[in-house]
């Protein structure tokens, strides 16, 4: 089946099996493998992405359900020249880094939580987040990250 659907402001058309997760595309159709699949069971968050500019965790989802959508994935959100994304900046600033497995899904939770409401609080965050699983932290500094992110992009909009 043929798709069509902006992915990371580019238009593409993508020829699939009806039954080919959005996830399993993106990475062996599409080589995008910032995307992380963990669970398979929508319980770890690791393969959000952005769907018309709301998280959504991929492994859930066909990819004919994206024909005429937009998708942003992590690699779609730092600028053409390399430039990272604010959300990505302030991940990197505030350690919220650590085996990086989690990181992809985390960034595009985060981002649409901003997006939504660019002045967070900690129990915000830490409650948006609930449905992201990082196995080697104890969220804190992905907390400040997310924190700091939301501000950053707060002052450019």
């Amino acid at each position: 089946m043929k798709i069509e659907f902006t992915l990371n402001a580019k238009p593409v058309s993508v020829d699939v099996a009806p039954s080919t997760r959005l996830a399993d595309m993106l990475r062996e159709t599409l080589s995008l493998t910032g995307t992380h699949i963990g669970c398979d069971t929508v319980q770890c968050g690791a393969c959000t992405i952005l769907l018309d500019g709301e998280a959504v965790k991929s492994c859930s989802l066909l990819a004919v359900a994206v024909d005429g959508r937009s998708v942003t994935t992590v690699e779609g959100l730092a600028e053409a020249d390399g430039t990272l994304h604010p959300m990505q900046a302030a991940f990197r600033d505030n350690h919220g880094l650590q085996c990086g497995f989690c990181t992809p899904g985390m960034l595009m939770s985060a981002v649409d939580l901003a997006n939504r409401n660019p002045d967070p609080s900690e129990a915000e965050v830490r409650g948006w987040l609930e449905g992201n699983i990082c196995r080697c932290t104890g969220y804190q500094n992905i907390v400040k990250s997310v924190m700091a992110g939301a501000a950053v992009m707060n002052q450019r909009s």
